[in-house]
């Protein structure tokens, strides 16, 4: 029951999303949503609400909003995380992204192979740094920090 089962994206606050971030934000919720480990421990005293959860993620007055329910809407918790520490992962995954894309409409197997590797890694550090912004608030694993940073990547403003 420690899981995610409904996820809603309010992006209001951001320009609208290219048709490939429209596409890996689908394939996020979808994989999130078949599989997750998502956990908001107990704090202040106070026992663990049990999950299944719904989460809402959010970007508000500048930061990372993550708005933590019980399925029937009892808040379970809301963090506030600051962009700066994803940014320029995020800048960077965006980056790498731009060249996949590119790679895969003109270039060989091999060397789409290494941007995707590389596409990947980035990936992986963004994801890291995510768990490590939510430690002691959520305990979750490493594929689910993926798919949610890629929900991030969705949501942060691109300079």
């Amino acid at each position: 029951m420690s899981r995610i089962t409904r996820i809603a994206i309010d992006d209001s606050a951001i320009p609208p999303a290219t048709p490939q971030m429209e596409q890996e934000r689908r394939v996020a919720v979808f994989d999130l949503i078949e599989d997750n480990s998502f956990t908001v421990p107990g704090r202040d005293d106070q026992p663990m609400m049990a999950g299944p959860y719904a989460l809402d993620l959010a970007i508000r007055e500048g930061r990372l909003v993550f708005d933590v329910q019980t399925e029937n809407g009892e808040k379970v918790a809301e963090f506030h995380l600051s962009l700066g520490p994803f940014r320029q992962v995020v800048k960077d995954y965006f980056q790498i992204c731009e060249s996949y894309f590119d790679a895969v409409k003109r270039l060989p197997p091999a060397q789409i192979e290494a941007i995707d590797m590389a596409r990947r890694g980035i990936h992986n550090e963004g994801a890291r740094t995510l768990q490590e912004r939510l430690e002691g608030k959520v305990e979750l694993d490493i594929d689910t920090a993926r798919r949610l940073f890629t929900l991030i990547c969705a949501l942060i403003p691109q300079a």
